[in-house]
């Protein structure tokens, strides 16, 4: 269930509500990860931008769709979100569990570069 702390400028959501949410195409989707992790598995449309790159890459984020951001668990995630709070963005959202979390479900995922 969609939640958002009251001092988030991000709304929490679950996997099951993201992969909803990305299946619909209406969506940029990134990946904040390191690119050994992305290799391991990745969502499919998603972007590779490591959350310690994000302020120098924030202009390959997507203005004009809701941006959903994941990691491996949802810690670096949550951090995302807020520097694309602190950058301007809006329509945010942070996966909770990640990865992680996706992988249980059995959700598709891609391997590799």
């Amino acid at each position: 269930m969609t939640s958002k702390g009251p001092q988030e400028p991000f709304k929490r959501i679950t996997v099951d509500e993201a992969k909803r949410m990305i299946d619909t195409g209406k969506y940029d989707v990134v990946d904040v990860r390191q690119p050994h992790e992305w290799e391991k598995g990745h969502i499919k449309g998603a972007k590779l931008i490591p959350v310690d790159a994000l302020y120098e890459r924030i202009g390959e984020v997507s203005k004009e769709k809701e941006v959903i951001f994941y990691c491996a668990a949802g810690v670096r995630s949550a951090l995302a979100c807020e520097i694309a709070a602190a950058m301007g963005l809006t329509k945010l959202y942070n996966v909770e569990g990640g990865m992680g979390a996706w992988k249980a479900k059995a959700y598709p995922f891609l391997t590799g570069k």
